[in-house]
């Protein structure tokens, strides 16, 4: 059965065990941390392939993703957003670059 979004991370946070982590202005930087790690082992699976001339194992490396879902969704609760307003940003953000033509290119202001 598909899943929201938000029932995604209201879900997800009952497994978070790093509250004590140390904080900046009120913000639990583990998870911010945790995003880089869980997006290398993504990278790692897909390497690891190519490495080895083989196959992408792509179970594994959905099973990654999820892992990164996960911190994002934490990143997402500490900033006190949902995933689902960080995913209409996204998308209204997407529509406003391709609207003017600059959806392929670099920074944050194009």
């Amino acid at each position: 059965m598909p899943m929201s979004l938000d029932g995604y991370q209201d879900k997800a946070q009952e497994h978070a065990a790093y509250k004590a982590s140390p904080a900046h202005d009120g913000v639990s930087l583990y998870p911010f941390l945790a995003l880089n790690e869980e997006a290398g082992e993504v990278t790692g699976k897909v390497a690891k392939a190519m490495r080895k001339g083989g196959p992408i194992d792509a179970g594994a490396v959905a099973m990654e993703l999820g892992d990164v879902l996960w911190q994002v969704a934490a990143c997402a609760g500490e900033l006190g957003y949902t995933l689902s307003e960080i995913a209409t940003m996204n998308l209204a953000k997407l529509g406003d670059r391709a609207d003017r033509g600059v959806i392929v290119g670099e920074g944050d202001a194009r």
